[in-house]
């Protein structure tokens, strides 16, 4: 059974060897900003609810985000396809500033090479070696945007050998291509991953 975003019906309770990945909740996703997901600051208030439930817990979170150099290779001046974003050090890179962060919120910091493009919050960066650190196993993921960066870090994390739960209404797409959205979901689920409503969390 799935509801009306197509997640699966079905709930989880938060445990040990879990940890919260926030994908890019940044400025520059959110409406006004200068690579706009559409709606984007709706994952916000459901993600908050989350980082108060882990932190209680004493879960770790981690909060990923685009740290672009000003002439990054994804920038359309130097042949890319978006608009400059993110870059280093912006406001438009800082989090949103409703996003209820935990003091112990540990920042992975992606696409930080010229040269190189990064969706997956795992492409070079140490965030699969902290979180075998930490002794996580399932990873539970929400933020922007779904058809990019969601996408890539839930994938990632599974090859990696995560249990990976994907939070349906703390997600928003891009949709370059109207149904971009569904299809990332669609191909994240045939991979392993639950898709899960966050009402469905168990507290």
């Amino acid at each position: 059974m799935t509801d009306s975003r197509g997640a699966v019906v079905n709930s989880y309770r938060p445990r040990a060897g879990d940890a919260l990945v926030l994908v890019d909740i940044q400025n520059d996703f959110l409406p006004g900003g200068a690579l706009a997901v559409p709606l984007g600051n709706e994952v916000i208030e459901p993600l908050n609810r989350r980082i108060a439930e882990f932190a209680r817990d004493h879960l770790p979170i981690f909060a990923t985000r685009d740290w672009h150099p000003d002439n990054h290779c994804s920038f359309r001046a130097q042949g890319g396809p978006w608009p400059p974003h993110c870059i280093a050090g912006s406001q438009g890179a800082q989090f949103a500033a409703g996003l209820q962060l935990a003091p112990d919120v540990r920042i992975i910091s992606k696409g930080t090479r010229v040269d190189v493009d990064a969706y997956s919050g795992f492409q070079d960066t140490d965030l699969a070696q902290q979180l075998r650190n930490l002794g996580c196993t399932r990873l539970v993921i929400g933020g922007l945007a779904t058809d990019y960066c969601v996408r890539a870090t839930a994938i990632d994390a599974l090859a990696g050998g995560f249990e990976v739960i994907v939070l349906a209404d703390a997600i928003r797409a891009v949709d370059v291509r109207p149904g971009d959205g569904h299809r990332a979901l669609q191909e994240i689920r045939a991979q392993g991953a639950q898709v899960v409503a966050t009402q469905h969390v168990l507290r």
